[in-house]
């Protein structure tokens, strides 16, 4: 179930190509900030990093759009435009305007900007307020906010929610709240129409019948049972991958059981034969396990060491700990200026960073996108890194676990 809190917090990894905004309200966007600048060339400089894809993945959330720039230093500067989100009672009149109006309505299920709505949401000049940790602070905007504004521009031609989210509002639930006023609107319209569907009145459909009440469903087990014994006859299958089909079934439906999500839903085969492979341990293993992982590492063109050390990451912490382990890539810069000096004050050493892993001799902490690290460890003088513990939010933390 997505949230309120969920529903306003959106990430763009990319953004639509081209700098020049296409829609009306676009255009109306970037005049909003060019009217308040006081430096054309900064102007020009920031649509130039624009073009150049200087701008880096861009968040927005009620009141603020967010994304680091990269200037002409190593280090990506944090670059954010701040525009007033409306309180509820401005947000109750502007949803009970659009529920009113079929044309404004139309206009936003088309993924279009109301022109009724124009001068409401839309910023006015210098209401764009821009920031950024860049030392350019003498006449704004700088031209790394003049850079994400000109991309935040395609965004809003492409999706007009994302300036009803900078307002205050996400698209899931403005969505719900208009559907339940136009339906409100609808009613008030016509109170005496008849529904144009068959149906029965709401007194007879609430009736008390003869029928007796449904058993109440039993309760989920605990665990998986074991499955039956199967005879070892040269003619039939194999007994022990009958009993990991029968086991691994068993698990699923029971997972469907209790959570209504299947475990193997969209995994690629490899996926699957970690998910298969981390049910048993990679120490000691026995001779069924032995021949289990070799028949998997065979099927996946995998040897039996990179299954062991996925199957690891897997009870780590499932696919997203599998996806740390084997897809490295390049976090922004505020995370490991934040981690770095925290291991250190901790009397953790050193950490080099690469890509989005900080190392230290026979440890490492990888990030995930989703912002949690990953312990790994290694033997001394190798690269021969196997996951270790359970991720955490703090990186000392996932560290000494």
């Amino acid at each position: 179930m997505i949230t309120a809190r969920d529903d306003r917090r959106r990430t763009f990894e990319t953004v639509p190509a081209g700098v020049e905004a296409a829609t009306w309200w676009g255009r109306a966007w970037v005049a909003a900030l060019e009217e308040r600048a006081q430096d054309a060339a900064r102007l020009e400089r920031g649509r130039a990093y624009a073009t150049e894809g200087h701008v880096d993945a861009v968040t927005i959330t009620p009141g603020r759009i967010v994304a680091y720039v990269r200037g002409s230093r190593a280090r990506p500067y944090r670059t954010e435009l701040s525009l007033t989100a409306f309180p509820d009672a401005e947000w109750a009149a502007l949803l009970e305007a659009v529920a009113a109006d079929p044309t404004a309505l139309a206009a936003l299920l088309e993924r279009e900007v109301p022109q009724s709505l124009a001068e409401t949401v839309l910023p006015g000049a210098g209401e764009l307020v821009p920031r950024c940790s860049c030392p350019d602070t003498a006449r704004p905007p700088c031209k790394h906010a003049a850079a994400l504004c000109y991309r935040a521009a395609r965004l809003l031609d492409a999706d007009p929610f994302v300036l009803l989210l900078l307002r205050g509002r996400g698209e899931r639930e403005l969505l719900e709240e208009l559907a339940r006023r136009n339906a409100a609107h609808a009613a008030r319209e016509q109170p005496d129409a008849a529904p144009g569907f068959p149906g029965v009145p709401a007194r007879a459909a609430l009736a008390r019948t003869s029928l007796p009440p449904l058993p109440a469903p039993p309760a989920a087990p605990a665990a998986v049972g074991l499955p039956p014994a199967y005879p070892g006859d040269p003619a039939a299958p194999d007994p022990l991958a009958l009993d990991q089909l029968a086991t691994d079934a068993a698990a699923r439906a029971l997972a469907l059981l209790t959570t209504g999500e299947d475990p193997i839903a969209g995994l690629t085969l490899w996926q699957d034969a970690v998910r298969l492979a981390s049910a048993h341990p990679t120490a000691g293993l026995t001779g069924a396990a032995r021949t289990l992982y070799r028949d998997l590492a065979r099927a996946t063109g995998r040897t039996t060491t990179d299954l062991a050390r996925a199957a690891a990451a897997w009870r780590q912490g499932g696919l997203p700990a599998l996806t740390v382990l084997e897809e490295p890539w390049d976090p922004p810069a505020g995370p490991f200026d934040r981690a770095r000096p925290a291991l250190l004050a901790a009397g953790q050493g050193s950490f080099r960073p690469e890509h989005n892993r900080l190392t230290a001799r026979t440890r490492q902490l990888r990030l995930s996108r989703e912002g949690l690290w990953y312990a790994y460890e290694s033997r001394p003088d190798t690269a021969d890194w196997w996951p270790t513990a359970t991720p955490c939010q703090d990186p000392v933390t996932a560290l000494l676990r």
